[in-house]
């Protein structure tokens, strides 16, 4: 890492009492405490530069070479969890503390520039903790930025709570609702846990994720909690009722989010598939609801069942035909559907959009309503409430495209302000059980949901994030052994546009 510029913060400057918060999402932390804006662009060498939102002359700029940048990048891409996660928990670097604190020490020297180090440095020596917004480039979106060990004794997440930012032409498109968590704290959480996939068995590869469920296990005692505040939806009798479930289909979860007032949060903890980076196609990033093959949706069947894209969450159903299935937006007529201004139709005529009233199609010369096209919108059958976990395998994907528009780029899309999600493949309890040996008695997987879960009651979620993330820090040190490890508790980022 070469560091180009990096100007102390100034002492008097840097409570914040004084400044206004400038920029993209650059307000001052409530507290007083200060904010820094990291951004990175990827140019075969990568380039990092931030800025403290109460103190403009407070600005840097780093380089990390490419030689640098892809040894530091194959390693980490060595020791994260894969579709074999033998690798991973018995020997890979997250295995074991040792190798862990070696990779998190070269990812701090690679990634971590010295101008932002030192004031970081001067902050932490006055008991400050800032809140670093990262805005990774796609390269390094897998990045765990928390676990950077500026110093062997010292963590990144320790000195600073740290949060992603949300793309900035989704977090400010014009028509994008709003749902504030002040406004909405007391309205019910919407809890999709561990939903039966049609056509896959408990053991198969879109099985559960949790196993057999009892009154006793962490998740289940937290549903109780809700379910006595009258505050979960679906509204069962016993908490076990609220695990693997076969009526948690995408028409469900469009009906609890818009029940009475709405929802205050979502909680999904099941599985996601996404396309490979490489191909671009980010809005192809899917939920696995309990949908069957025949419901209507963008993405394309697997078995018996059609998942939820975030191509459903960002464009809704107008061009989706229901009695049609929907895989390709056809018609029943054979047509392919026009999503938007001047699509083509697969009859090869033209469909036109645009007056007030609504659209005429010359393929039917037919009037759509703009009403009806509102009805249809992503963010009016799926609401999306301000706060939303995403607990599955790489749910947070978006950040590792070019263009990030899947899941947790539509949550935002439709309303959330924050947006907990994975980065990489996460281990199952079972997992570490049969595999890495763990303590049968620990259940590293429910235990982060509760911890993901307390955290998005919380005023701050991104604090409360980290005090997480520090709890579990100072587990591993102590105890060293894998149940504690970082390969389950630093996959979780939280994306934010607050």
């Amino acid at each position: 890492m070469v560091s180009v510029d990096g100007a102390s913060v100034d002492g008097a400057s840097v409570d914040g009492a004084n400044g206004a918060g400038a920029g993209t999402g650059g307000t001052e932390r409530p507290d007083g405490r200060p904010t820094a804006l990291v951004r990175m662009a990827d140019a075969g060498d990568l380039y990092i530069s931030w800025r403290w939102t109460h103190d403009l002359t407070a600005t840097g700029v780093g380089i990390v070479p490419r030689a640098e940048l892809t040894t530091a990048l194959t390693a980490l891409a060595a020791a994260l969890p894969g579709e074999a996660l033998g690798h991973a928990l018995t020997s890979g670097a997250f295995a074991s503390y040792d190798t862990e604190l070696a990779l998190a020490e070269l990812l701090a020297r690679t990634f971590l520039p010295y101008g932002l180090a030192k004031q970081l440095h001067e902050l932490y020596e006055r008991g400050i903790r800032p809140h670093l917004r990262l805005q990774p480039s796609p390269r390094v979106a897998q990045v765990p930025w928390e676990l950077l060990a500026p110093d062997p004794a010292v963590r990144l997440v320790e000195i600073a709570d740290i949060s992603l930012l949300a793309p900035v032409s989704i977090a400010h498109a014009p028509a994008r609702p709003s749902r504030t968590w002040a406004a909405t704290r007391h309205l019910p959480v919407v809890g999709v846990l561990d939903p039966r996939v049609p056509g896959f068995r408990a053991d198969s590869a879109l099985g559960s994720v949790l196993g057999r469920m009892t009154a006793d296990a962490p998740v289940a005692r937290m549903v109780a909690g809700y379910l006595a505040r009258e505050r979960w939806l679906p509204a069962v009798q016993d908490p076990v009722e609220a695990f693997r479930r076969t009526d948690l289909d995408r028409k469900w979860l469009g009906a609890a989010l818009r029940e009475g007032a709405g929802a205050s949060r979502l909680l999904y903890v099941g599985h996601v598939t996404a396309a490979a980076p490489e191909s671009g196609q980010s809005e192809n990033a899917q939920l696995h609801l309990s949908c069957s093959a025949e419901t209507a949706g963008f993405a394309p069947t697997v078995r018996a069942h059609r998942p939820l894209s975030a191509k459903d969450l960002l464009l809704g159903t107008y061009g989706l035909d229901a009695g049609a299935g929907g895989a390709g937006a056809r018609t029943e007529a054979g047509t392919e559907a026009a999503v938007g201004t001047g699509s083509k139709t697969g009859a090869g005529t033209e469909s036109t959009a645009g007056t007030e009233n609504g659209t005429r199609t010359r393929a039917g010369d037919t009037q759509v309503r703009t009403e009806d096209i509102r009805a249809r919108a992503g963010d009016t059958r799926w609401p999306i409430p301000s706060r939303v976990a995403l607990i599955a395998c790489g749910s947070g994907g978006d950040l590792r495209f070019g263009e990030a528009l899947g899941l947790a780029t539509a949550m935002i899309h439709g309303g959330a302000e924050t947006v907990t999600a994975g980065r990489w493949t996460l281990p199952t309890d079972l997992a570490f059980h049969r595999i890495a040996g763990a303590d049968p008695a620990a259940r590293p997987l429910q235990d982060a949901i509760r911890a993901i879960d307390t955290a998005h009651e919380r005023d701050d979620a991104v604090v409360a994030h980290g005090d997480w993330q520090r709890e579990r820090l100072a587990a591993w040190r102590e105890h060293r052994t894998v149940e504690h490890s970082p390969v389950l508790w630093g996959a979780f980022a939280t994306i934010s546009t607050v």
